[in-house]
């Protein structure tokens, strides 16, 4: 999936960029836009139907879903570096996704949301490895949607670059740090609530 990934980038950077990378972006055609969107949306679709058919409780799903989706997202950078030469350091700013607007942000920042994915998602399905039920309380729902909101918005708050001659706005390091503070503060909440119910019911048991 990361060499399936960086292989169309590849091609999309020889046909805008052929001297190379940079912002300001250059136009891309409405109908080339639309393809590259659908194809970002089959690759989701496509990391989602492994999850499925690994197993079948949805947040065991979603653990797989996350380790898959991180380190898809890690070796994307990677196969880029060896195709390209690009990035020359994870401060390079990057176009990371087109979904529901385009997401900008130094390649840093997606490659730290993807070691944090692969770290919850392997603390998920090794909870139902345990044969523990992994279940989000209220605080971590709330903790992952404030996280949530704060990642996008240091990613999506850009909106003008994509369609005038602009450079991005320094991203924002502080709220990255802060949403992805967030994700694990939420899951360790839930994560450790699912292990005292294993030392519950082993009490019960004796």
């Amino acid at each position: 999936m990361a060499y399936f990934e960086a292989a169309v980038v590849v091609y999309l950077r020889e046909l805008y960029y052929p001297e190379g990378f940079t912002f300001p972006l250059k136009p891309m055609p409405y109908r080339i836009a639309l393809v590259e969107i659908g194809r970002e949306a089959a690759s989701i679709l496509m990391l989602a139907a492994v999850a499925g058919a690994v197993v079948r409780k949805f947040w065991d799903r979603f653990g797989y879903f996350l380790i898959m989706f991180g380190t898809w997202d890690i070796f994307y950078y990677v196969w880029l570096k060896f195709t390209l030469g690009w990035p020359s350091g994870l401060t390079d700013w990057d176009i990371l996704f087109l979904i529901p607007v385009p997401w900008l942000g130094p390649v840093i920042a997606p490659v730290l949301v993807a070691a944090v994915m692969i770290t919850i998602g392997l603390g998920i399905t090794r909870l139902f490895a345990r044969g523990v039920e992994f279940r989000p309380t209220g605080l971590s729902w709330v903790l992952g949607i404030v996280a949530t909101i704060v990642i996008l918005f240091t990613f999506m708050n850009n909106p003008g670059v994509t369609e005038s001659d602009q450079s991005p706005r320094p991203y924002m390091y502080n709220l990255l740090v802060a949403g992805l503070a967030f994700y694990l503060a939420g899951f360790m909440h839930a994560y450790k609530r699912a292990l005292r119910s294993i030392t519950t019911s082993k009490e019960g048991r004796v």
